[in-house]
């Protein structure tokens, strides 16, 4: 158990939602994004609130347009199913050409998706908690939570399949839903008051459902990468060194990557993320 950073010998388990250090209830003033320190609780800079919509998701937009420019490339116009074009061919996520040294695969198989109903769904989600989360925790913490959880989402696949492509945003999306959670706990609220746990439990089964080709490898650990970036962020913030937020994610995409390559020689059955 934690103690309250000014009262040592006090244990407590909340923290402040804007530096995030421990508090107790003697040091604890209650706001309106949760519980703040007495030093914090006197700041008069602005508040950047989980809704906010003061400043452009860029990152967010960034991506979604970089996925339908991609989906257009792709030529897989059709509501359901993919594949056989140069720019799928050469971007979905396949083990044994992971194996064979296509480390890239692990990004680009993240912007491809396998019809309108597979990259709609996504994009719509995308932008639901971008928009949210990069304008809550800045553009270059989200672009690094972003990248850590979509390198996790492929090793969840390969995890899963190594024998046919997957392709899709669902693995950095549901990374977006662990670290939004993580946020709003942060914060002081619960996450499945909010729906963002309700929403991450439903998205999990709806991912083993028999019949649906989802690669619920990708879903799970794009979903621990985003929990694992995001507790790291927080870490880093906690301790006012931004730098090692941004070193934490890049260790955690390293051993992604590097997980990557020792499972992609490995078969199992196909999936469609």
């Amino acid at each position: 158990m934690a103690t309250c950073y000014r009262h040592p010998d006090r244990e407590t388990g909340v923290s402040c939602s804007s530096c995030d250090r421990p508090i107790c209830t003697s040091c604890m003033t209650p706001t309106s994004v949760g519980m703040r320190c007495p030093e914090c609780s006197r700041q008069t800079t602005k508040v950047r609130h989980l809704t906010a919509a003061s400043a452009e998701p860029r990152v967010t937009i960034a991506i979604i347009v970089l996925c339908v420019i991609a989906f257009l490339g792709s030529g897989t116009f059709g509501i359901d199913g993919g594949g056989g074009s140069t720019l799928w061919s050469k971007g979905a996520l396949a083990g044994w050409l992971v194996h064979d040294g296509d480390y890239w695969r692990l990004v680009t198989s993240g912007f491809l998706h396998s019809g309108l109903l597979h990259i709609g769904f996504n994009m719509y989600l995308l932008w639901i908690l971008g928009q949210q989360l990069e304008v809550a925790i800045g553009s270059g913490r989200f672009a690094a939570l972003y990248g850590t959880a979509l390198l996790w989402g492929s090793f969840g696949a390969l995890c899963q399949t190594t024998t046919t492509p997957v392709v899709g945003a669902s693995g950095a999306v549901f990374g977006l839903m662990g670290a939004t959670a993580i946020e709003l706990h942060r914060r002081g609220y619960h996450p499945f008051s909010g729906g963002i746990g309700g929403l991450i439990v439903l998205n999990l089964a709806i991912s083993f459902i028999p019949g649906f080709n989802i690669a619920f490898g990708g879903h799970i650990g794009g979903l621990v990468g985003g929990v694992l970036a995001a507790l790291a962020l927080h870490e880093a913030q906690r301790r006012r060194m931004p730098w090692l937020g941004y070193a934490l994610c890049g260790l955690l995409a390293v051993a992604a990557v590097a997980g990557s390559i020792i499972v992609s020689g490995n078969l199992h059955d196909y999936s469609i993320n």
